[in-house]
């Protein structure tokens, strides 16, 4: 067993509630009285009961997240590589709470326990119960804990969708929220995915209709051909071409018969016979029920009003191989929050590994969780000046074309916008890059921020700085965004890498009261010289690129744009030539002459 980096021994603990008469009302019509709930913390609580966080599990999950429970352990919790010191969840910092779902059978209230009524295991007598009953069942521990809210509620796949539920059944008690590779409603693959594992359960010999509990023989073949049924919905094809391909597992040769040969399919026995040995039939079949009939938007009449009921900080994260809950349910998410004007970041990880990457993609999770948990802990650190994070160690992938990093040095056009954006207003950054501008406005005019990025590293550069960002491809529009949503919308060093420039500058105008646009200048009188007298593509201060490397798409002048602007109808308020040493002049032939990049204000007439 190793102790470096984790919580160490950790104890599981049992809670106790709904004492008959006063049984827990289901969202099925029954009632469930005693209920025990099997839960284990890591870290302190801090005096004002401030830091606490719950983790929920995903449907093979339990309340054994982190740590060891003796020193004979080979394996720890199942995400003991997001929690404890210095971790994603940072148990030198935060409270860490998970619980054993209601339903579940590892240490919870579920078909397995024993029915006060008849003395004997529940089975399919117990209640069928909902994400909400289990979410219920959740705030009755987090009160016996004396805790009043929590500063976040994190979960995957089905912890995700207890996320939701906490989001918008006790938003009082939620100061944020991280739904990690999850869903609002499952979709119809995912619940027939679920519907043939029931079936498998429930074809074994040895199911017994659920009162197997005495029996010698279990369901144990069910459960594992579940098991496996699922598990490749976690893998994704690319995970799996990589780890198994058409390798043979114990022969060189094809064996001509029905046995597994197969690395692959003898690694799904593994996981099969691996899960019977931890998880109950019955239970299976309530917690897929459960996942089955979660949907938000039908709850509340649509997803928006859910996310209307949302008051803390929230955190999106998808992986973009995930086919069993794909990134454009996510999307769905964030849309509606981005809709209600939420606070919302998202990001959508590049990963391989499907489904089971919010398990294993721990490094870019890591500095996304930290970042975000860090701001939502101490929102006061948020608009300091402080130097950009950056992290050399860890591909975090390459800055995409909006990066502001193309430019290096001091960036003139970032002093001039900060002048022109007013005080306390709400500010959308279109391409925001490593969040560098935000930070600026943040700090010196304190704006409600939002920023759009593609690149996953300069996504965590903004997490890390406190900056709310969504991820999102410019070129495919704003249309999530309602209209005049923002006072002013920033496109800087952005629009002559962009694909539909018309397209996007309209949508800027649409969502944006003003819009502030900055670009380099190919009027200027160097560009000319070096395409004019020396015949070559010109290279400069804010066109740094080769012209193999250039991601320019568009060659605009500062006249070309007036033009543009003059045959769309659009109102120029003000327009700033500027170079290297600041605003120039702002005649009609000069500034196009003697200004290399130039910033203008622009809105609709």
């Amino acid at each position: 067993m190793s102790q470096e980096g984790s919580v160490g021994i950790v104890e599981t603990k049992f809670f106790t509630f709904a004492e008959p008469p006063r049984e827990l009302e289901l969202e099925g019509g029954r009632t469930l009285g005693p209920i025990t709930l099997a839960y284990e913390t890591y870290g302190t609580l801090n005096t004002e009961k401030s830091n606490a966080v719950l983790i929920t599990h995903a449907l093979s999950g339990d309340a054994h997240a982190a740590g060891f429970h003796s020193e004979a352990d080979a394996k720890p919790g199942w995400w003991d590589n997001m929690i404890g010191p210095g971790k994603g969840f940072d148990t030198s910092k935060y409270f860490i709470i998970c619980s054993n779902v209601l339903g579940g059978c590892r240490g919870s209230t579920g078909p397995g326990s024993t029915n006060p009524a008849t003395g004997r295991p529940y089975g399919l007598e117990f209640p069928v119960i909902t994400i909400n009953d289990m979410v219920r069942a959740q705030r009755f521990l987090v009160e016996h804990l004396g805790i009043t809210k929590l500063l976040c509620v994190a979960g995957g796949s089905m912890g995700g969708m207890q996320t939701l539920a906490w989001m918008t059944r006790y938003p009082e008690m939620v100061a944020s929220s991280i739904v990690i590779a999850s869903t609002p409603v499952l979709s119809a693959m995912g619940i027939a995915f679920d519907s043939v594992g029931r079936h498998a359960i429930q074809a074994d010999p040895a199911f017994k209709d659920g009162a197997y509990y005495d029996n010698d023989e279990q369901p144990d073949e069910g459960l594992a051909i579940a098991r496996m049924l699922a598990h490749i919905t976690y893998l994704s094809d690319q995970s799996m071409g990589k780890k198994f391909g058409r390798a043979l597992r114990f022969t060189s040769e094809y064996s001509y018969d029905f046995n597994s040969e197969f690395s692959v399919e003898t690694y799904l026995d593994y996981q099969g016979e691996q899960f019977v040995n931890r998880f109950d039939a019955n239970s299976y079949l309530y917690v897929t029920k459960a996942i089955n009939y979660f949907d938000l938007g039908a709850q509340f009449g649509s997803l928006d009003n859910a996310m209307k009921l949302v008051q803390g900080k929230t955190m999106v994260l998808s992986y973009s191989s995930d086919w069993l809950y794909p990134p454009y349910q996510s999307q769905q998410v964030v849309d509606a929050l981005t809709r209600q004007k939420k606070d919302v970041t998202y990001c959508n990880i590049q990963s391989d590994y499907g489904h089971d990457a919010f398990l294993l993609e721990v490094d870019v999770m890591k500095k996304l969780i930290g970042g975000f948990l860090e701001y939502v802990m101490t929102p006061a650190r948020k608009g300091a000046r402080r130097q950009a994070f950056v992290d050399s160690e860890t591909d975090l992938g390459p800055p995409t074309q909006s990066s502001a990093s193309i430019y290096e040095g001091h960036r003139v056009d970032y002093e001039m916008i900060v002048d022109l954006v007013e005080e306390g207003s709400r500010v959308l950054d279109i391409g925001c890059g490593d969040g560098e501008l935000l930070d600026q406005l943040i700090h010196y005019k304190g704006v409600d921020d939002t920023g759009i990025e593609l690149s996953q590293g300069n996504i965590v550069s903004c997490v890390r700085r406190g900056i709310s960002v969504i991820q999102q491809d410019i070129d495919k529009g704003l249309t999530t965004l309602p209209d005049q949503s923002f006072d002013f919308v920033i496109l800087s060093m952005t629009l002559q890498v962009i694909k539909k420039p018309d397209f996007v500058l309209q949508e800027m105008l649409r969502v944006g009261k003003k819009c502030i646009v900055s670009f380099p200048n190919f009027g200027f009188w160097k560009v000319r010289a070096k395409s004019l007298v020396l015949g070559r593509a010109p290279v400069t201060r804010n066109l740094p690129y080769a012209w193999w490397l250039s991601p320019n798409r568009h060659v605009l002048s500062i006249k070309d744009f007036r033009d543009y602007c003059r045959q769309r109808n659009f109102r120029i308020e003000r327009e700033f030539p500027l170079n290297k040493r600041g605003w120039v002049w702002s005649g009609h032939l000069w500034p196009n002459m003697l200004a290399d990049e130039a910033v203008f204000v622009i809105s609709s007439r």
